[in-house]
């Protein structure tokens, strides 16, 4: 019994060594010789894909670009034949002028009329008060001839006074009436004039109704203007951000429709690398961990980026980025989002190592 257990407990131990030195060699491959703390992988540089389309249909008239240019956010990518919309342009600016012109016109007959009838109605005020006053003088020496008149012809039935003062005295009277009759007639003609005047401020409203109208004419026209000008400005069209044209959908000539999609861009400074963790590491990533992307290209100057996105199923590793041994493996697909890009040096598809540091007091080294 004891020379049996001796070869069991042997072969136990045996298992048990070779598990730990499994596990240890398994873990030593999947830091790949770095600090615990730190993750290495690799993939290619990726980027958010924007696509051009035309608001308007159109015959595409000029094509600036190919696919693979790199172009500035702003640059002209593609011109519509603008040969009708530049003469709707032009149609209602004319119109839009005109209607400009009538307006200014308006505020400048508008402008007099606010001058010119307070001039009226103060002048024709004027006219009506001296008009009073003389009938008010003429009207008081009426009522004194009157009296003078009557007086005469009583004295004059008396044989107190000759027949030719009680005719004077009525000749005054009569005078004196003629002329308090023609003062009340100045003093109508007077009144008449000043209600003339006071028609200037119906005239005035009038005048500001049709200045209104005309001003809601002309915003009508400007904003046709501005309409037909925006359509002319989308006719050329402009790249809306910094990028790579990594698709061309359209040539010269062609006839599009509105919406149609004519060019792909990929936003330079919206970069990320994509990479696969395996299955027992991703446990140790969270969203916002530090990562340094390291390139061939640029070997001493790596780019800082973090974790923006971990995936939430796990999947084989793609047959394009790794051997067929490790296809086998369940990985998480991990996007490491650009800090910044600098003079744009990295572009879609660059091939990338990176680092993510998982414990923050980990210092950084390079990519194994």
């Amino acid at each position: 019994m004891t020379t049996l257990r001796k070869p069991i407990i042997l072969a136990a131990l045996a298992v048990v060594l070779a598990g730990s030195a499994y596990v240890a060699l398994d873990r030593w491959v999947l830091n790949q010789g770095l600090p615990d703390g730190l993750i290495q992988a690799n993939g290619r540089i990726e980027g958010d894909h924007v696509t051009i389309a035309s608001k308007f249909p159109g015959r595409v008239q000029e094509l600036l670009v190919r696919e693979g240019a790199t172009v500035m956010q702003g640059q002209v990518l593609i011109r519509l034949d603008s040969s009708q919309a530049s003469a709707r342009v032009q149609q209602a600016r004319h119109a839009a002028e005109a209607l400009e012109a009538q307006v200014q016109g308006a505020h400048t007959n508008l402008a007099i009329l606010n001058l010119d009838v307070p001039l009226a109605i103060e002048r024709a005020e004027a006219q009506v008060a001296k008009a009073q006053d003389t009938v008010d003088k003429a009207l008081s020496v009426e009522r004194e001839a009157r009296s003078d008149a009557q007086r005469f012809r009583d004295l004059a039935d008396k044989d107190e006074a000759s027949i030719q003062q009680r005719d004077q005295a009525v000749m005054r009277w009569e005078v004196a009436q003629k002329e308090s009759a023609s003062s009340r007639s100045a003093l109508t003609q007077a009144q008449k004039e000043l209600a003339q005047a006071e028609l200037g401020w119906k005239r005035i409203r009038a005048k500001e109704s049709d200045v209104s109208a005309l001003a809601s004419q002309r915003d009508q026209a400007y904003a046709v203007l501005d309409e037909a000008e925006s359509v002319l400005k989308d006719l050329t069209i402009t790249a809306p951000t910094s990028g790579t044209v990594t698709t061309r959908i359209v040539d010269t000539g062609e006839v599009i429709a509105a919406g149609a999609p004519l060019l792909e861009l990929v936003n330079l400074d919206r970069l990320y690398l994509k990479v696969y963790v395996p299955e027992v590491q991703i446990g140790k990533l969270r969203l916002d961990l530090p990562a340094r992307i390291f390139t061939d290209a640029f070997p001493e100057q790596p780019f800082e980026a973090t974790v923006r996105y971990i995936a939430s199923k796990a999947e084989f590793t793609p047959k394009e980025v790794q051997t067929p041994d490790e296809r086998v493996k369940l990985i998480y697909g991990v996007k490491l989002y650009l800090t910044a890009n600098p003079d744009h040096r990295l572009t879609p598809g660059l091939p990338a190592d990176a680092i993510v540091r998982w414990k923050e007091d980990v210092a950084w080294v390079k990519p194994k």
